[in-house]
């Protein structure tokens, strides 16, 4: 019998002791966030109770394998710590086959092949499209800065550009609710850019 709970419990207990203080965006506090959003859309796309559970089990451990990697391929990580994990928790070999998918879809550029792995890659960047966008880019950014001290934010600007002209969200949710205010986003940075460039060349 799964005990969702106590795994929940478990898993965040890990991730507020042991993931490094300067992942200030891939904090428990984001897979906190994640987990709720991927709950939210999976119920918006009426999925079932017992998908839904698979689900939040990916979101819950998608970026844990930040814990002992900081690699750009923490997820690979993530995957070992569900697969040691899990079984313990009552999932089956099947169910953690179907987790492994979704996490490993989460990887950028994320192609996710099943509606399940849809509802996680679109809820781990669904904040692309509201209001809290340029609060977590910044935080995004100053993570990244930590660990390469060179990133200007210029060169943040035109990153966050190109990762959004070439994403694209996958729940019938995310198209509707999200898509017009990531563009509005989009439109936002590249105003900065041009407003930057002209500075500089006055």
């Amino acid at each position: 019998m799964k005990n969702w709970n106590l795994l929940y419990n478990n898993v965040m207990d890990c991730l507020k002791s042991r993931l490094s203080p300067f992942l200030i965006y891939h904090d428990w506090k984001h897979t906190q966030y994640v987990v709720k959003m991927a709950e939210y859309i999976a119920l918006q796309e009426q999925i079932n109770e017992d998908n839904i559970l698979l689900i939040k089990t990916a979101a819950l451990f998608h970026d844990g394998g930040f814990i002992n990697t900081r690699s750009e391929r923490h997820e690979e990580e993530s995957i070992r710590f569900a697969k040691n994990k899990l079984p313990q928790f009552g999932y089956t070999k099947k169910e953690i086959e179907i987790i492994v998918g979704i996490i490993r879809a989460t990887i950028i550029t994320q192609k996710p092949k099943t509606k399940l792995e849809c509802i996680l890659v679109d809820a781990d960047l669904e904040y692309l499209g509201t209001d809290q966008f340029e609060h977590l880019g910044n935080k995004l950014y100053l993570e990244l800065k930590h660990y390469n001290p060179n990133l200007s934010s210029e060169e943040w600007n035109t990153m966050q550009i190109n990762f959004l002209q070439s994403h694209f969200y996958h729940t019938a949710f995310c198209i509707q609710n999200r898509a017009e205010v990531k563009e509005k986003n989009l439109k936002g940075l590249i105003e900065r850019q041009k407003s930057i460039s002209r500075q500089k060349s006055s």
